[in-house]
């Protein structure tokens, strides 16, 4: 039997375990925070659902968002009301017992939707003290009544003097951490330099800020990361600053209010390319690392780098779980990742210590870790930028786990991650850093100069996974293979199971000791948002947002359709036992069947070169191989690439405001023709009659 345990949060009682929710005097358990508590483990003791009845598991209702873009967003449950952030940032408020929406706010960020690399997307809001807070696409944070939503302060995050200012976005959700919000952003691949605010709750006044990477040396942030940009500088090399240096701190902020320190996970390099970053010299501190900081201050206390001058976009941005784990007959304060670079590390959370990492997937870019320092044996092929030869490795970019968050059973001591099999050719481009334009300095194009036997096996070999994982042992004790890669977050309670959705369209449920799929629900669409459960009332439901989109275009496209047609209707599922509810009927989007050229375009070389501008300036929305996996227009199939509205588009920005921004400024109309000859031989291969 598992204990009730109550805590007061920020003036809102809460339950963080219950022994069962079987009997209406049974206390609520609430969603209060974005991993469940500050430990963030995703762990609920509820077990009203459990393995034994989970098959009992129906619709008890649901809610259509309104959006037509990827849903990422953890929903939060505080005093009987769903907090949504949607697609766009539209935040919603939602009955939890019955599904009726109580009010909507919109921030109106369409025209600025298209800065970021993966689709405006948002992982969620934060909510404390009657105040719903909002991390905005162009950069605001905005503090909302949770009563009515009505504005109450909002405050822009970012220097609006800063030449590199139209660069940022924000996708992560806010973290509130005592009196202060803390807010990161990404654009790293736009040119940006990363840091995380903390601002009053109360107000919106900045209380501290803390750079990822160095600026402009001689030039003091005056910022609470003062000392330690000293010692991170002294790691770069070249003229970084000039584009930013990345490291935006994109999704993980985590707080132990124990020891009073806040883990920051920060992102890639800006480019990734080393040699064009940093001249192919230094660790670049603080890119793909831990970095503990004082929730009061600001101030560095320790860091723990995972990819040391990071070329491959293996950012440690993905989420961080605290534990206490008995390890070699001691227990220890434990903080666990499994970032994109395909090691699960075990690290002390007091000390930044290495304590162990081991490979979860296919990691070919290094033999393993230094036992004594945690610090990648690398495989001298990885780095493409020196021997001038492409390197085919894995993970991918899109990394072994991304952003969906795991989650941990204190119950089976086992860590439950979403992760994939995916690789990806590395090789130094031949690109100048374009401010604003997506520059990563690795050669990339469209997914048009594969053949269809390379793209055939390139796409075999793509595997996903849901992985259990024993992180004392560093060993896996069992694994699901899901249908295709980039798979939804995951949940765990105290009945015993595992929830997660995936690019299937399905929500499901596992046995937490053996994977076993006990249950299953059609959603109409993939599910990559992480659910959460709560109880009210003596009922235990599972919610999860669904809808496929963000940033899985950029590593997917064509691959996201391994699992078939992913897009659907953009909803809130809530599931309870006995719940009775249906969806409505739907029928997926048909593929487009003609192609809008007759004969492929003669000019070959301006194939290549549209392929290359494609994949800098498109891939990201309208997907690779111009295979659109979301809900951006399949240009294949677009009658506008044919005439002189292209150019209007593209160029000109005619559709601005619904979130497709005009490259003027970027692009030459003879790359535009580039672009368009390109996107036409990609639908002749593809559409043409035979």
């Amino acid at each position: 039997m598992r204990i009730a345990i109550g805590k007061a949060l920020g003036g809102i009682a809460i339950a963080l375990a219950l022994a069962s929710c079987s009997g209406p005097d049974a206390p609520d358990t609430e969603w209060p925070l974005h991993g469940f508590d500050e430990r963030a483990q995703r762990f609920v003791g509820l077990d009203q659902i459990n393995s034994d009845n989970v098959e009992r598991l129906g619709l008890a209702f649901y809610h259509d968002l309104g959006t037509d873009r990827g849903q990422e967003a953890t929903p939060i449950m505080v005093d009987g009301v769903l907090y949504l952030a949607s697609a766009y940032n539209v935040v919603q408020a939602v009955d939890a017992t019955s599904g009726e929406l109580l009010w909507e706010y919109d921030p109106q960020v369409r025209a600025a939707s298209a800065r970021g690399c993966c689709g405006p997307v948002s992982r969620g809001v934060a909510v404390q003290d009657g105040k719903v807070f909002l991390g905005a696409l162009d950069g605001r944070l905005i503090a909302l009544d949770a009563q009515d939503g009505t504005p109450l302060w909002e405050v822009q995050t970012i220097d609006q003097s800063d030449p590199l200012a139209e660069n940022y976005t924000i996708t992560g959700a806010p973290r509130v951490v005592g009196d202060l919000v803390l807010i990161g952003n990404g654009g790293a691949e736009f040119g940006a330099r990363g840091f995380v605010t903390a601002y009053r709750a109360a107000s919106g006044e900045q209380a501290w800020r803390f750079y990822t990477v160095p600026g402009q040396p001689g030039v003091p942030d005056n910022a609470a990361s003062d000392s330690a940009m000293e010692m991170a500088q002294e790691t770069w090399a070249g003229e970084w600053w000039k584009y930013g240096g990345g490291g935006t701190a994109w999704d993980a902020i985590e707080y132990d209010p124990d020891l009073g320190l806040v883990y920051i996970g920060v992102g890639n390099g800006s480019p990734w390319n080393h040699q064009m970053r940093s001249a192919g010299e230094g660790d670049n501190l603080f890119l793909s690392s831990i970095v503990a900081v004082d929730a009061k201050t600001g101030e560095y206390r320790w860091h723990f780098q995972t990819t040391p001058a990071d070329a491959w976009d293996y950012t440690a941005t993905q989420n961080i779980i605290l534990a206490d784990l008995e390890i070699e007959g001691a227990m220890r304060k434990v903080l666990m990742q499994a970032p994109k670079n395909g090691f699960f590390y075990v690290l002390d959370r007091e000390t930044g210590e290495f304590i162990s990492g081991e490979a979860f997937v296919n990691v070919t870019w290094a033999t393993g870790l230094d036992p004594e320092t945690g610090r990648p044996i690398e495989v001298p092929s990885a780095r493409y930028y020196r021997t001038g030869e492409p390197s085919f490795q894995f993970p991918s970019s899109g990394g072994g786990h991304n952003w969906p968050p795991m989650a941990f059973s204190p119950d089976t001591g086992l860590v439950y991650i979403p992760a994939q099999d995916v690789g990806m050719p590395f090789a130094s481009a031949e690109e100048e850093q374009v401010i604003g334009a997506y520059t990563s300095g690795v050669a990339m194009d469209g997914g048009g100069a594969m053949t269809e036997e390379e793209r055939e096996a390139l796409y075999a070999g793509m595997k996903g996974y849901l992985i259990a994982w024993n992180p004392v042992t560093q060993q896996e004790a069992w694994r699901v293979n899901e249908l295709a890669p980039f798979n939804g977050g995951v949940l765990a309670t105290g009945g015993g199971l595992v929830f997660a959705g995936n690019t299937a369209k399905e929500l499901a449920a596992y046995d937490d000791t053996t994977g076993a799929k006990l249950w299953s629900f059609d959603a109409q669409t993939a599910v990559s948002a992480p659910p959460i459960t709560y109880a009210i009332d003596g009922v235990q439901y599972i919610a999860v947002l669904s809808g496929w989109g963000g940033g899985w275009p950029l590593t997917g496209g064509v691959m996201a359709l391994q699992a078939g047609k992913a897009v659907g209707p953009n909803r809130l599922l809530v599931f309870a036992l006995d719940g009775d509810q249906a969806l409505p009927p739907f029928t997926p989007p048909e593929a487009p069947q003609r192609a809008i050229v007759s004969a492929r375009p003669a000019d070959e070389a301006a194939i290549a070169r549209g392929n290359q501008l494609y994949a800098r300036y498109c891939l990201r929305c309208h997907g690779t191989g111009v295979v659109s996996a979301g809900a951006y227009p399949d240009l294949r199939a677009s009658g506008m690439v044919t005439g002189d509205a292209f150019a209007a588009v593209v160029l000109n920005g005619a559709l601005a405001s619904n979130g497709m921004p005009g490259f003027e400024d970027k692009l030459t109309p003879r790359q535009l023709e580039d672009i368009r000859s390109f996107i036409q031989a990609r639908s002749f291969e593809d559409l043409a009659q035979p």
